[in-house]
């Protein structure tokens, strides 16, 4: 048996940080990464699925310097985003958070960007394998030591356990059930803890491909935080996709005729292709065959020019460390459906699971990643519930307001809210009373002390 003082189990930003931290701190540590074909990409790699990108702060939080990333991983630096209502619409030109990094941020080449991770916890010692699907853990729970027996009936023996499989959890669920009697597992179920990502590759007229902009649509489909996007990528692709939760039954949506993107005849929620079909006919059709000028780049994505994959939608869990075990990324529900995505958090949390478990600390772990990314995730998880039950109605209002708010000045601070006048106040005042609710950590949805450990 194979011996070791952390195994990890995903290989992706989370994963490869985790196992970066550890080894530069003289821990063994194996990433295992079951590894998934991809069209774009020689060989097997992490699930790799390309998402919006980076914004400025959240260089910061990863905690890497500006020019740390290197410029073959991006695809774009950004100016701003758009967020586009039914008949009102906004532009941000800046995140409104101090950040060491020069630009709005950037979108990048997300294969590209799991590569350089990894070759950075090679770099530092880290064993990364490819193909190494985990069958199964057991843990001692008198030593909390865990066995992992991989697909092929390796068994490898580890003093801690890192989970970074992302949203699926396939592995985390598995650990964790034991852990807790209650079946509070559950709460991680896909179905329930998810939402749905589709997105296609794209080739853009040059004169309406906007390069430097992220583009979101909100109120144009049903659903909490579902919402279309477009993202630039190199030359004049851009990534068409959009996010929903699992599920969804259109009987149950009120008010459907306002939601641009259902038709009358629909008896159920579209399928993602058909709604990026409609964004594309609302958007562009008057003056483009979506066909003809708007292509698939088959060469790319997952699978001829698309991919669907599951995102996180929960607010985020602590870990059982008292049992030698962090759980990171999206696996812990750190990522958000809301801000699509959420690789900073994953590097982040990853980092300090890493770093911790070298050290024989572990049990600080859930006092850390809060103290690293508990503003992040607040302003995520509070943002999300501001908007729970929106209508395309609210989401007018709601852009024109912080439309509002933003001519007054950079950030959404009390001064520039009430600035802009009721609205403006009323929508502050609506947004610090939910971050309230949820603040010194009541954002977790399972707590350290839940676990039977």
């Amino acid at each position: 048996m194979h011996e070791v003082d952390v195994a990890i189990v995903g290989g992706g930003p989370a994963g490869s940080s985790a196992a970066r931290a550890a080894a530069e701190e003289g821990a063994e540590a194996v990433v295992l990464e079951k590894g998934v074909p991809r069209a774009d990409r020689d060989g097997l790699g992490p699930d790799s699925t390309d998402a919006a990108g980076i914004l400025d702060y959240w260089v910061d939080i990863m905690d890497f310097a500006p020019d740390e990333i290197p410029e073959w991983v991006k695809c774009r630096e950004l100016s701003g985003a758009e967020f586009i209502g039914p008949n009102e619409s906004m532009t941000l030109r800046s995140t409104g958070i101090e950040s060491s990094y020069p630009n709005f941020g950037f979108t990048m080449h997300r294969a590209r960007f799991d590569d350089w991770l990894r070759e950075r916890a090679e770099d530092a010692g880290a064993e990364y394998r490819v193909g190494a699907a985990v069958r199964e853990v057991e843990t001692d729970h008198r030593a909390y030591t865990h066995t992992l027996t991989l697909r092929d009936g390796e068994r490898i023996r580890a003093d801690y356990l890192v989970l970074a499989d992302g949203p699926q959890r396939t592995v985390t669920s598995r650990v964790l059930d034991p852990l807790l009697p209650d079946g509070s597992v559950e709460r991680l179920a896909a179905p329930r803890a998810n939402h749905i990502a589709y997105q296609e590759y794209r080739e853009f007229p040059e004169e309406v491909f906007e390069a430097d902009l992220l583009k979101f649509w909100w109120g144009a489909m049903p659903g909490h935080t579902a919402y279309p996007w477009v993202f630039p990528n190199d030359g004049t692709v851009a990534r068409v996709g959009l996010t929903m939760p699992i599920g969804m039954d259109l009987c149950e949506v009120e008010d459907r005729d306002s939601y641009r993107l259902l038709r009358p005849e629909d008896e159920r929620i579209p399928q993602g292709k058909v709604y990026l079909r409609r964004l594309l006919e609302q958007e562009y059709g008057d003056r483009y065959d979506v066909d003809e000028h708007f292509p698939l780049v088959e060469d790319r994505g997952k699978r001829g020019g698309t991919e669907t994959y599951p995102i996180s939608s929960t607010r985020p869990i602590d870990s059982p460390t008292v049992a030698n075990v962090a759980v990171v990324g999206g696996a812990m529900g750190a990522t958000s459906a809301f801000h699509e995505g959420g690789d900073h958090v994953a590097v982040r949390t990853g980092k300090i699971a890493g770093r911790l478990a070298a050290l024989g600390a572990l049990r600080a772990y859930n006092s850390e990643w809060k103290a690293a990314i508990g503003d992040e995730v607040l302003r995520s998880v509070a943002l999300a519930e501001l908007v729970r039950g929106y209508g395309p109605a609210d989401w007018d209002r709601t852009l024109r307001t912080a439309g509002n708010i933003v001519e007054r000045g950079e950030g959404f601070g009390l001064r520039n809210s009430v600035a802009a006048g009721t609205a403006g106040a009323k929508l502050f005042a609506r947004y610090q009373r939910v971050k309230r609710r949820y603040r010194d950590g009541r954002y977790v949805q399972i707590r350290e002390g839940d676990y039977a450990v």
